[in-house]
């Protein structure tokens, strides 16, 4: 049977193309080497961050937004520096985004039913100049029901497509060729996987029982990044941030592998900027894993003490929820791959929240009432689970025990107990006054004077040896690995470039797979919120363009 359109991967990006597809009468083949319990693919975990710019959200909260500030922050963010090259539509499909999330995208996800939280978060706040990286206001809307909500009228609109007989989905078909004839991109080709009914998130066989291929007019490649892929993680691994980690946790499940990637230049698709990659350095390792080598984020608040493994505390803008990819480049260089937070039990009440649906089950349910109990005293449930049960953790009542601790925890002496000691001290000291020259303790001053930052997410400041703010709490940082930053180069349509810069025809990429638009939509870094945005955007606007 021939299809107007296949799309490869049912994650954010395949689901978003297929659903505007459908609504157009086009018969599409939807496939992946997962089985129907992972339709949704990595969306699902998510915390289900957007990306928004001038908000009803924002303005209720005080929060003045326009797309020349955000368009300012992307662009001192990204960095690009290959505009004639590797970002030439990287910058235009960042343009197009920011605009999207200054326009379309609110009403067209209310249209869908989506909700936000109230609150906007503030991500990625930069720390040098205006022009340069960082959000310069709160942007990081959390969708009320995490990923699965956002999932979810995709998923239905899918679904009502495949009783309409508009679109097939094929399960455990794993793509091992794009089939082209005279240059142009027809179908696909593949095995077929043994059936595997094993839950969600959990690595599955790769026991192959027959082979397939199908045609169409047209193919998206929507099958994400590398994450998972630690071997092509640390073969792409940039000179400039160092050594690759000898240790890292993978931040979603094996099935992100990048092997479309390879399949994709076979045929002539070029990849670019296969050197930007986003990991996180607020890692923990899971204590209750869903996948091999599980780990999650800390979406930290800014007043933990942030020191490297030989105990130094690290400069402006390293501070928690700061700059990611400047503090990567810091741990790098101290020739260790991890880090330590140094806090209070009123730290972490208040200032830790951890990524993933799963992780934060009121948001999930869209509970209202659990979501209340976040005002009582002490950390939310999941957070209190991974201080009690998990390894990163170390939990003491004076600075001596804690550094003890620290050290017994990864096996050796690094830590010394008299300079750590003494950096908390003159910390404290700084609060003595409602001014200090103390970089952090500013932007913890500033941090509280947005209204949402001062009632669910930032500690009132106080010392850390303050005993009725204890007990001492340290928490050991890993490198957690999670977006892939380049990818396919694609032109405003979707459709895949050559080496020439020339469309291949009958093929197109959306997702992260495309580096969230043009082979790099974020540059260097990204502003948080923009992963789930860049999926949607890109799977919308290849949709669109195949629909006509």
């Amino acid at each position: 049977m021939k299809y107007d359109v296949i799309i490869i991967g049912s994650g954010l990006a395949g689901l978003t193309a297929a659903s505007e597809l459908v609504d157009a009468g086009k018969k599409v083949l939807l496939v992946d080497q997962e089985g129907e319990q992972s339709l949704g693919g990595q969306a699902f975990w998510s915390f289900g961050g957007l990306f928004f710019v001038d908000t009803p959200e924002q303005r209720r909260l005080g929060v003045k937004d326009s797309f020349e500030l955000a368009w300012q922050d992307w662009q001192g963010t990204a960095g690009f520096d290959r505009l004639e090259d590797e970002d030439a539509f990287a910058y235009r499909w960042a343009k197009a985004y920011v605009e999207f999330a200054a326009g379309e995208k609110y009403s067209w996800l209310k249209e869908k039913g989506i909700k936000l939280f109230p609150v906007v978060g503030w991500a990625e706040r930069g720390g040098s100049f205006a022009d340069g990286h960082g959000n310069s206001v709160p942007r990081f809307h959390i969708t009320w029901g995490t990923g699965p909500g956002l999932l979810e009228p995709f998923l239905k609109r899918v679904q009502s497509a495949r009783v309409a007989g508009l679109l097939d989905f094929k399960p455990r078909h794993q793509v091992t060729e794009l089939i082209a004839k005279n240059g142009t991109v027809v179908g696909i080709a593949g095995t077929i996987l043994a059936e595997d009914n094993t839950p969600r998130g959990q690595e599955t066989s790769r026991e192959i029982v027959g082979e397939f291929y199908h045609y169409a007019d047209a193919v998206i490649v929507a099958s994400g990044g590398i994450g998972a892929n630690l071997e092509l993680v640390r073969q792409n691994w940039p000179s400039r941030l160092s050594s690759p980690p000898q240790n890292m946790i993978a931040g979603v499940p094996a099935f992100v592998d990048g092997k479309m990637l390879a399949v994709s230049e076979k045929v002539g698709g070029r990849i670019v900027n296969r050197d930007r990659m986003w990991h996180y350095t607020e890692g923990l390792k899971n204590w209750n894993p869903i996948w091999k080598n599980h780990g999650i984020r800390i979406l930290p608040g800014p007043s933990s003490l942030w020191i490297d493994a030989k105990g130094n505390r690290f400069h402006a803008p390293n501070f928690p929820g700061f700059d990611t990819l400047s503090t990567l480049e810091a741990i790098q260089k101290t020739g260790y791959d991890y880090s330590w937070f140094i806090l209070t039990e009123k730290i972490i009440e208040k200032e830790f929240a951890l990524s993933g649906s799963e992780q934060n089950p009121d948001l999930t349910n869209k509970s209202i009432k659990q979501v209340l109990k976040r005002i009582l005293p002490g950390p939310p449930a999941p957070v209190q689970a991974f201080k009690e049960r998990g390894e990163d953790f170390v939990v003491a009542n004076n600075v001596k025990e804690l550094v003890e601790g620290m050290n017994k925890l990864v096996g050796n002496n690094l830590l010394d107990f008299i300079n750590i000691k003494e950096q908390i001290i003159a910390r404290d000291r700084e609060l003595d006054n409602p001014f200090t020259k103390d970089a952090q303790i500013n932007a913890i001053f500033c941090a509280r004077k947005y209204i949402g930052d001062k009632l669910i997410r930032v500690s009132k400041p106080h010392k850390l040896l303050d005993p009725s703010c204890g007990p001492l709490i340290a928490v050991r940082l890993n490198i957690l690995t999670r977006k892939t930053l380049g990818g396919l180069q694609t032109d405003l349509n979707g459709a895949v470039l050559n080496h020439a810069g020339e469309p291949i025809p009958g093929l197109f990429a959306a997702g992260e797979v495309a580096g969230f638009g043009g082979g790099g939509v974020h540059g260097y870094r990204s502003l948080e919120g923009t992963f789930l945005g860049g999926c949607l955007f890109t799977g919308l606007r290849v949709g669109r363009y195949l629909a006509k």
